[in-house]
């Protein structure tokens, strides 16, 4: 199987949007105890991006996990951006709340990868690199130039990695992205291992994914990590809906109506959203962020929670989870 790296010890892992400042500007110190109680809680994959917080939440990994013994954690992060220091007046406008004083640019040449992968192991301390996923290689990011940017993948990103994997100086590689088409053209294209598949796949969002996404990952041995499981908190309550202000319609009625039926069973939204993901073969990680240590707390109670089936099949006969979506055993 491609994707070994990832064992039943990785099936929740920890993601680094919300250390980066993305919802609110947690400092240093808080983003080590939420590492920390990610470490205590024996969490043991770590993913994170040069992006989110325009490099700083990967230098917190890195600060936290560069003291550890390297072989008893799986850590990926994220290439497809460059990062150019700046003065404080010319940081773009972006979705960090305290970012670094960097400026940044799309770039998915083989050189452009190389030199993202040196800066990311200077920036961390770390000695190697286990999973790099292309980062935001989606119409959601770059826009109309998405046919522009996949071609100097093929060429460059793509290559490049498939190399590092078969010389070993990285374990794995795959898509990060938010949108099915591209995992499904860089499947075409190249030889992927693992891609993180964020905003397409949660109890709530699925119908495409199970159509699409799973059918053509598992035919070409691919596996997923998750991304954004939770919408980007507002399964847990937040009035948020991948990463925007907008929330679908129907949402709403959607998620209290799961969330009364769960209570029913003595269960809640987010222990199921967890249990959901994982419910699919194709998926072998979810990474769902923390801003605080009791979220990450709560992930792991989540994942070690029982769940009868009854409260599954009452989800299908309401029509709330789609009738082909796999759901736990």
């Amino acid at each position: 199987m491609k994707s070994s790296i990832l064992t039943e010890d990785h099936r929740l892992g920890l993601g680094g949007v919300a250390i980066g400042t993305a919802f609110e500007n947690i400092t240093d110190q808080e983003s080590y105890e939420i590492l920390k109680a990610a470490w205590d809680q024996r969490i043991r994959y770590y993913d994170t991006s040069p992006w989110y917080g325009l490099t700083r939440s990967e230098r917190r990994f890195g600060s936290f996990l560069k003291e550890k013994d390297r072989d008893d954690f799986v850590f990926s992060t994220k290439i497809g951006r460059l990062f150019t220091e700046v003065p404080e007046s010319e940081v773009p406008p972006t979705m960090w709340k305290n970012p670094l004083n960097y400026d940044f640019r799309h770039d998915y040449t083989g050189d452009a990868v190389k030199r993202s992968i040196e800066d990311s192991l200077q920036r961390t301390g770390l000695q190697h690199i286990d999973i790099v996923y292309v980062h935001d290689l989606s119409e959601d990011q770059v826009g109309d130039r998405y046919p522009y940017f996949l071609e100097q993948a093929k060429k460059g990103a793509f290559k490049v990695l498939s190399g590092l994997r078969d010389q070993g100086v990285i374990k794995a590689w795959g898509m990060g992205v938010n949108k099915i088409e591209p995992i499904l053209d860089c499947i075409e294209a190249a030889d992927p291992d693992i891609c993180l598949s964020a905003t397409q796949y949660s109890i709530l969002e699925h119908e495409d994914a199970v159509d699409r996404l799973l059918p053509a990952v598992k035919k070409a041995g691919v596996k997923l990590v998750s991304g954004a499981g939770y919408n980007s908190g507002y399964i847990a309550g937040r009035e948020r809906y991948n990463y925007k202000d907008i929330i679908p319609k129907g949402m709403a009625e959607k998620r209290s109506r799961i969330a009364e039926i769960a209570k029913k069973y003595n269960t809640d939204i987010v222990h199921a959203a967890l249990h959901f993901v994982l419910a699919s073969d194709e998926f072998v990680s979810i990474i769902p962020g923390a801003g605080r240590p009791e979220q990450v707390k709560d992930n792991k109670e989540g994942l070690n929670a029982v769940i009868p089936s009854e409260f599954w099949n009452e989800l299908k006969s309401e029509g709330l989870i789609y009738e082909k979506a796999p759901i736990p055993k």
